[in-house]
């Protein structure tokens, strides 16, 4: 699917396919793998939203468009994106690395987004790029608008627990089920010394997203 978004691939979608593990445990130089196409893809997909996120809202001042940015960006998000196209499918991981899940692990599959992104890039696929973000990336950004607090609940929260006391909450994985290829993490938030609550998600990040969400309408932080 990668190849009917943005067409023939080459060289450098292999590099950005490539996660670290595997050029180290093949004795591989590190130019090899993704981390700087990631580096590169990253600026690239930040430039691409910013000027889709631009004309989608014409009125929408600098905070909000930045507030919305810089979810659709995240590697919760990215992760989603990818699966959908089969990224995951396509990477190339160490021995170590997949038998340990790393083929579901969200920051792998986001980075190899990324990098994917920065190869293409480099290919001139500038139209394809923006096709595709578009396309996958923008679905994202009205619900992020309407439901700002659903996805920035660990913020909120935080913000809350320190105009009351300056305290933070904290979080702990208390459970990890299923198997290593797809875990399912529980995650409890603990304020003032009371667990305020407790949720699961399919990564650590995920899970402690939806913990603080419930916590902050226990708390009454929000609806």
């Amino acid at each position: 699917m990668i190849e009917e978004i943005f067409g023939k691939q080459n060289n450098l979608v292999k590099i950005a396919l490539t996660h670290p593990s595997y050029t180290k445990e093949n004795n591989l130089d590190n130019l090899e793998n993704y981390e700087r196409l990631e580096f590169l893809g990253d600026s690239v997909l930040k430039l691409f939203t910013s000027k889709l996120l631009y004309e989608k809202y014409p009125n929408f001042p600098e905070g909000e468009l930045s507030k919305i940015r810089s979810i659709l960006v995240s590697d919760a998000i990215l992760a989603k994106i990818a699966v959908l196209i089969g990224v995951e499918k396509e990477m190339i991981l160490g021995r170590a690395e997949e038998k340990q899940g790393g083929r579901k692990r969200e920051s792998n599959i986001a980075c190899t987004l990324e990098a994917l992104l920065g190869a293409y890039y480099l290919n001139g696929k500038y139209k394809e790029i923006e096709k595709f973000l578009e396309e996958y990336l923008l679905e994202y950004a009205e619900d992020i608008d309407k439901h700002f607090e659903k996805y920035n609940a660990k913020d909120i929260l935080q913000q809350y627990t320190q105009g009351v006391n300056k305290t933070l909450p904290t979080y702990r994985i208390v459970e990890i089920k299923g198997p290593a290829h797809k875990p399912e993490f529980v995650v409890e938030v603990e304020w003032n010394g009371e667990i305020i609550s407790t949720a699961t998600g399919k990564s650590k990040k995920e899970a402690e997203q939806n913990c603080a969400l419930e916590a902050c309408k226990k708390l009454k932080v929000i609806n």
